[in-house]
C-alpha cells in the first residue's frame, strides 16, 4: 500500500524532541521529506541521525523568535527539498511564575517563540505552498490557550492568542488550497514543563498525538477538523 505522504515536504518546528520528534517520525514513516529545527546543535543532530532510519531527514538550528532565522530556515527548505507542502508549528517554551515576577526577558520569550514564530513561520511558508498548489499547517496549540492557571500569564497569552490567529489563519487560507488545523493537547509525557512528571501512564503520549497529526493531514481535501482537543480520559483525581 503507498505511504500517504509520498511525495509530501514537511517542516516540524521544535522537531528535536517531545511532541515536534514523534510528529517528524509519524510523517517520516508516512513517506514525507521532513526538516525540523530546533536550538541545540547537538540535540538535532542526535535526532536527524536516530530518524534517518525512516526515510529522508535534514535539520537546522533555529530561534523560531527570531523572524530572520525563521526565513533561513524556510530558505533552507527550499534548497533541500524544492518546496513546502505541510508546516507542523510545534516550537515552544515556557516560563512559570506569578506575573510579577517574571522578567522582561522570560515574558518576550514566550512570546516570541510560541507566538510570533508561528506568524513568521506561516508568513514564510505560505508563497511556498501557493506554488505548489496548497498545503497544510497544523498549529500545536495548549489546553492552556483556554484554561488560565497561576503562574502561568506568558504561556497562557502565548496559546490564548494562538487559538485567535489559528482561526483567522484558517479563514484567510481556505481559499488558496491551504488548510489550517490545530491540535490542543492537555497533560502529555514530555520534559517541557519543569518540576512535572515526565512518565506518568495516565498522560498523553506523545505519538498519540503524532498519530492525530496525521490523521488530520491526510483527510480527504473536502474535510477540515479546525480544532482538537486532545486531553488524558482517566486523569488523577483531585
Amino acid at each position: 500500500m503507498a505511504s500517504k505522504l509520498a511525495g509530501k515536504i514537511a517542516l516540524v518546528t521544535g522537531g528535536s524532541r517531545g511532541i515536534g520528534r514523534a510528529i517528524a517520525e509519524a510523517l517520516l514513516e508516512e513517506g514525507a521529506q521532513v526538516t525540523i529545527c530546533g536550538r541545540s546543535q547537538e540535540s538535532l543532530d542526535q535526532a536527524v541521525q536516530e530518524l534517518s532510519a525512516k526515510g529522508e531527514i535534514a535539520g537546522k538550528t533555529c530561534n523560531m523568535g527570531r523572524s530572520e532565522e525563521v526565513e533561513a530556515l524556510l530558505g533552507f527548505v527550499a534548497e533541500r527539498f524544492g518546496g513546502l507542502d505541510i508546516l507542523v508549528n510545534n516550537a515552544g517554551v515556557g516560563h512559570f511564575a506569578p506575573i510579577h515576577q517574571l522578567s522582561l526577558e522570560q515574558w518576550r520569550e514566550v512570546i516570541d517563540t510560541n507566538l510570533s514564530g508561528v506568524f513568521y513561520a506561516t508568513r514564510a511558508a505560505v508563497p511556498m505552498m501557493q506554488k505548489r498548489g496548497g498545503g497544510f499547517i497544523l498549529n500545536i496549540g495548549s489546553l492552556a490557550g483556554k484554561n488560565p492557571f497561576a503562574a502561568g500569564a506568558a504561556y497562557n497569552a502565548s496559546k490564548f492568542g494562538l487559538n485567535g490567529m489559528s482561526e483567522a489563519m484558517m479563514m484567510d487560507l481556505r481559499y488558496e488550497n491551504i488548510r489550517v488545523s490545530q491540535i490542543m493537547p492537555g497533560s502529555v509525557e514530555t520534559e517541557f514543563r519543569p518540576g512535572g512528571s515526565d512518565e506518568a501512564d495516565w498522560k498523553l503520549s506523545t505519538r498519540q498525538i503524532a498519530e492525530t497529526a496525521v490523521h488530520l493531514i491526510t483527510m480527504p481535501e473536502r474535510n477540515l477538523a479546525s480544532r482538537i482537543e486532545m486531553r488524558p480520559s482517566r486523569p488523577p483525581r483531585k
